[in-house]
């Protein structure tokens, strides 16, 4: 913290405090980095394994596969919030949209479309 005789005859006062002629001094603290003896965080552990050409790599490919989920679910299917309460509901209802979006990939890769009377599954492994 600044004390009053350091802050009064600062050069930097006038841009430093809004108002100089009302305020005495200004509380400033200064960051070393972490405490000595203190474990890395778990931020700080993401972030250094993101920071490998294997973390790059493996978060790009989360674009290609998790993210799209979620974009659909968000802006097509309006899952802004969850509209019920409690942890038991609102696990049936992620369920409830994670469902629609299942049948909605399986419908868009064919599946409800095979008429030729064989098993679905086996119908769309023969068709491959």
């Amino acid at each position: 913290m600044g004390a009053k005789r350091d802050c009064v005859p600062c050069a930097q006062r006038a841009r430093c405090l809004r108002t100089p002629d009302r305020t005495a001094t200004r509380q400033v603290m200064f960051f070393d980095g972490p405490a000595p003896g203190r474990p890395e965080s778990i931020t700080r552990q993401m972030q250094r394994r993101l920071d490998t050409p294997e973390g790059r790599a493996q978060y790009g490919r989360r674009f290609a596969t998790v993210e799209p989920v979620f974009a659909n679910l968000r802006h097509n299917k309006a899952l802004e919030r969850f509209t019920l309460r409690g942890r038991a509901n609102v696990d049936r209802q992620w369920k409830l949209f994670c469902l629609v979006h299942n049948i909605e990939k399986l419908a868009h890769a064919g599946y409800a479309a095979l008429t030729d009377g064989r098993h679905a599954p086996q119908a769309l492994h023969a068709r491959r």
